[in-house]
């Protein structure tokens, strides 16, 4: 075996060199990497951001309306609200007048061998119990006192309403324009008080508050006002009156203004019959034949001694406490002075009605009377039956069918229409849109004519 396989190094040979490692140079600037973002597409986002934002919104909407579409079904099967009382008044019914005759205690009757002046008799009894009664002054304080209780017990259903209107002078500064007048409390449907009440200055109010008897403010809604009258209905909800407030309120009676002995008759006047709040007047009926013509209606104007204010409102009252009329001295003439008017309640009750119950009222557009006897005479008819037409309205449903003055409508539908009033009331339970057929007697000729009723 060789020096070499043995592994001894032989003196003469030169000695075997270690195997060097080989290590690799490291470039480190070589294996760094550089990483850059991808370029942003600005059309592509702003196209996907367009697209969220319209899809949320169509969401939203879809949603907005679901609930509302949905919501009033729910809460109606798992709250059912009862619905507002309807208001109805008893329809009155003319009593037959009672002669002065009639008052005097009958007896039995006796053969009379000669005819009874039976005027003298009634003057005799009439001075026989004048004679019997004594008036001093403390009458008179009984009389006065009874008047006064008799009005502190109405007075509880007449309310203050006030109108406020906000604006800005000159200087931006805000400032309040406070328009009032009274109404009475006409009505509770269960869910709200309703007050009738004269609404020419609560045009454009941003708000409307009645203050009650107890002088308690709530707000109140306005539900309708008519045109013809300026009359209005407000609401005052149930739940926004105190339980004292309520107790203390009452509802008026209405009364009658449909009786041929209503001139002479004691009133009082309430409300605001000289300009202010809370004022009262004493008087009597001076006449309440005048009938205010206006379109589709027929109210009477009742005229009365109680000088007022030409800014009155209120109500006028019997001696029973009822409603006879609602004070409204716009329409006085001139020659009347301040002297207070009001118009019957018995032509308004069904208006106010309709009003309180919040239906749509049609509207014919004619000014009407009952058949005078000079119109019977040139159409030779025998009975003075029909609802004459005295004047029409410009572009009303009326003059676009055809219907003329000094026409009679005798008949609408299969209803026989023997006066004006008749022809009222036909109107007053029809709706707008509806198309009714009037038979009426023109120049002697019986004619027919379709009409389509329009809105009031």
């Amino acid at each position: 075996m060789s020096e070499i396989e043995n592994g001894q190094n032989p003196v003469n040979a030169e000695p075997v060199k270690e195997q060097a490692q080989y290590t690799p140079s490291v470039q480190t600037e070589f294996m760094r990497e550089k990483i850059k973002q991808k370029p942003v597409n600005k059309k592509k986002l702003l196209r996907r951001t367009v697209t969220t934002a319209v899809m949320a919104v169509v969401f939203g909407l879809v949603a907005c309306l679901t609930f509302l579409v949905l919501e009033p079904v729910i809460s109606n099967r798992l709250y059912p609200e009862e619905e507002p009382k309807e208001v109805a008044f008893p329809e009155e019914t003319v009593a037959e007048e009672m002669r002065p005759e009639d008052m005097l205690v009958k007896e039995e009757e006796e053969e009379v061998p000669e005819p009874v002046d039976l005027e003298s008799v009634v003057d005799e009894q009439i001075e026989e119990l004048l004679s019997q009664v004594e008036f001093g002054l403390e009458e008179y304080q009984v009389v006065y006192d009874e008047l006064r209780n008799l009005t502190k017990e109405a007075s509880r259903a007449v309310v203050t309403v006030a109108g406020v209107t906000s604006d800005v002078d000159w200087f931006n500064n805000i400032y309040e324009n406070v328009a009032s007048a009274s109404g009475v409390i006409i009505a509770n449907n269960e869910k709200a008080i309703l007050i009738l009440v004269s609404a020419g200055g609560l045009d454009g109010a941003d708000s409307i508050e009645v203050t009650f008897c107890d002088q308690n403010q709530v707000e109140a809604q306005l539900v309708q006002k008519d045109e013809n009258t300026g009359l209005a209905i407000l609401s005052v909800p149930l739940f926004s009156i105190s339980k004292e407030t309520m107790e203390a309120i009452s509802i008026a009676t209405l009364g009658s203004s449909n009786s041929v002995n209503l001139p002479g008759t004691p009133v009082a006047a309430l409300g605001s019959p000289l300009g202010t709040a809370g004022s009262i007047s004493y008087g009597i009926v001076t006449s309440a034949g005048t009938v205010m013509d206006m379109p589709d209606a027929a109210y009477k104007k009742i005229t009365t001694d109680i000088y007022g204010s030409r800014n009155a409102t209120g109500v006028l009252i019997n001696l029973q406490g009822g409603v006879i009329g609602i004070i409204d001295n716009v329409n006085t003439s001139n020659d009347m002075g301040n002297l207070l008017t009001a118009y019957g309640i018995t032509e308004l009750k069904r208006m106010i009605e309709q009003m309180s119950n919040n239906r749509e009222r049609c509207y014919l557009g004619v000014h009407g009377a009952d058949v005078p006897q000079k119109a019977i005479e040139d159409m030779q008819i025998d009975t003075p039956a029909g609802a004459y037409i005295r004047e029409i309205e410009i572009d009303s449903p009326a003059m676009a069918a055809g219907i003329q003055s000094g026409d009679v409508i005798i008949r609408v539908g299969d209803v026989e229409i023997m006066n004006y009033s008749e022809l009222l009331a036909v109107l007053y339970t029809s709706k707008p849109e509806d198309v009714l057929t009037f038979t009426l007697m023109r120049q002697g000729h019986e004619m027919q004519v379709d009409v389509t009723l329009g809105s009031l």
